[in-house]
């Protein structure tokens, strides 16, 4: 087994599992104990699994951190959590700096790799160091590695967006062994690795690593010792270029990635070796059928899908010749998996009947909201667990998404929350009212959209408005499209009807999700 950065270093197994162990010992000489949490503010890197790792040998929780967020963004996650130590790459560290962490936080950094500022055509200066810092590699290598054999699968926080404004951190009751089985068999199912030993797998790491599904996509293929290539950053033809040099046989991707991939003109595609490709799974966003299509003519039935959240976990899959009898649809349940759709008072629904979707993927515990438990009572029901989207499952078993029950909006695989947006815009003197809500965006998926009453007088400067979000939010959140409204339709409540201004973008697109 190798580890390899695209682009960079190459490392043996036992290689590797020498840092992990040494990185273990550094956090343990820090004081973290079991519990404690470790965050990582990186880019694709080597050194993000290895940290994960290292944690999973001492029980201690890493926490990801998305390094698109603005700094007061990362400073409410690092205090939410608690975070004793955070690794980061030094550009990310000069862009969200000293005042994105904590007093009494621990920083060690990482010097951004030649691949990496060559992914993002960084310069040369942010490899550098601030004065008097501590680095990553001198601070690793100190210490004498720490080993523990059949160490679990990482337990990570992964904060999802909030409905209310602020990201909630998900925390799950420790697995039994046989819940961990479960876990195990339905990873191996989703990721294609049925019949398959770590010596057959070669797989890529291409979707950026904070997300919850690269994240455990990486860390399962690890520990099922399949040779992982780390990409710092996603281009259609490169990855293409990759796959032929690196005999790459899996792959985990976002719809998004589909699209880009299938933009590309014919000959360009026709002029890679693909052939080693044999399994590539997909989820986080619904997939246009005319992309699924397109991706399954091109490179044989080879495209499952899955359906899950961070919450639930993964409850369904589907495999290319299902998806094709059955368009639309994201399977049928994992063995062990729980899945039900239910009216409004809970009761479950006769087939080909939309109603709520509840489901729970097998060996996967409760879990709470960090310091907002009171928060996570909502998210279940029939002991099952509410992703806050709307299907039906038709008389063989099939599942079908018809639409979210949420107002988050997934934008190119990135779960978003228009109440954090909302609460941007309506700070701002100038902006008297707002809906935020989600549009159909062909690359994208969806792509934001905020209807905006202005106060009386006020100039409509839409390019002003978004400049003014972008120091509070990241990039991603700030709205692409900008409608200002003489007035905005409300319920007799006073609230805004979101639907009715949401309804025409989607109609047009011929689809409601």
């Amino acid at each position: 087994m190798t580890l390899k950065m695209a682009g960079g270093e190459t490392l043996s197994r036992d290689a590797f599992r020498q840092q992990v162990g040494r990185v273990a010992s550094a956090l343990v000489q820090e004081g973290l104990r079991e519990g404690d949490c470790v965050a990582l503010l990186l880019r694709n890197d080597l050194t993000f699994l290895e940290v994960e790792q290292a944690a999973a040998i001492t029980g201690i929780l890493a926490v990801p951190l998305n390094w698109h967020n603005a700094p007061q963004e990362t400073r409410y996650v690092l205090e939410d959590c608690g975070a004793k130590v955070v690794v980061a790459h030094s550009d990310l560290y000069q862009v969200a700096g000293p005042a994105a962490f904590p007093a009494g936080v621990k920083v060690v950094i990482l010097s951004t790799p030649a691949a990496v500022r060559e992914a993002f055509a960084l310069p040369p200066s942010t490899a550098d160091l601030p004065e008097g810092a501590v680095e990553y590699t001198a601070w690793r290598d100190a210490c004498t590695p720490t080993f523990r054999d059949n160490a679990p699968m990482p337990s990570s926080v992964i904060y999802t967006s909030g409905t209310t404004g602020h990201p909630k951190g998900v925390v799950r009751i420790p697995r039994t062994a046989e819940q961990a089985l479960a876990s195990r068999n339905a990873l191996i199912a989703c990721y294609g690795l049925t019949g398959s030993d770590g010596a057959l797998v070669r797989t890529a790491i291409i979707g950026p690593h904070y997300h919850a599904a690269p994240t455990v996509h990486a860390n399962f293929c690890y520990g099922r010792g399949a040779d992982i290539v780390v990409v710092p950053r996603f281009d259609a033809e490169e990855l293409l270029a990759l796959i032929e040099k690196e005999r790459i046989t899996h792959l985990n991707m976002v719809p998004i990635m589909f699209s880009r991939l299938l933009k590309l003109p014919k000959q360009v595609r026709a002029a890679y070796d693909l052939s080693s490709l044999r399994y590539i799974s997909h989820a986080a966003a619904p997939c246009p059928p005319d992309v699924k299509r397109g991706m399954i003519d091109w490179l044989g039935p080879i495209i499952s899908e899955f359906y899950g959240s961070t919450e639930m976990g993964n409850i369904t899959l589907c495999s290319s010749p299902e998806w094709l009898e059955r368009p639309g649809t994201v399977g049928r349940k994992l063995p062990g998996a729980g899945l039900q759709i239910v009216d409004a008072a809970g009761n479950e629904v006769p087939p080909n009947t939309i109603g709520t979707i509840l489901g729970r993927a097998p060996g996967i515990t409760d879990f709470v909201y960090r310091n907002r438990e009171e928060e996570s009572a909502a998210c279940f029901m029939n002991g099952l667990i509410v992703p806050g989207d709307a299907g039906y499952v038709d008389e063989d078993g099939y599942l079908f998404i018809c639409d979210r029950n949420k107002d988050m909006i997934i934008s190119g695989g990135v779960n978003i929350y228009p109440a954090e947006i909302e609460a941007v815009l309506h700070a701002m003197d100038e902006v008297a009212d707002c809906a935020v809500f989600g549009i159909p965006d062909e690359e994208y998926g969806e792509s934001i959209c905020a209807h905006i009453l202005l106060q009386e007088g006020v100039a409509r400067d839409a390019k002003a408005i978004q400049a003014r979000m972008r120091d509070r939010l990241a990039g991603y959140k700030v709205p692409r499209r900008i409608v200002f409204e003489d007035t905005l339709p409300r319920e007799d409540s006073g609230k805004v009807k979101k639907f009715h201004l949401r309804a025409p973008y989607w109609e047009a697109a011929g689809r409601r999700i």
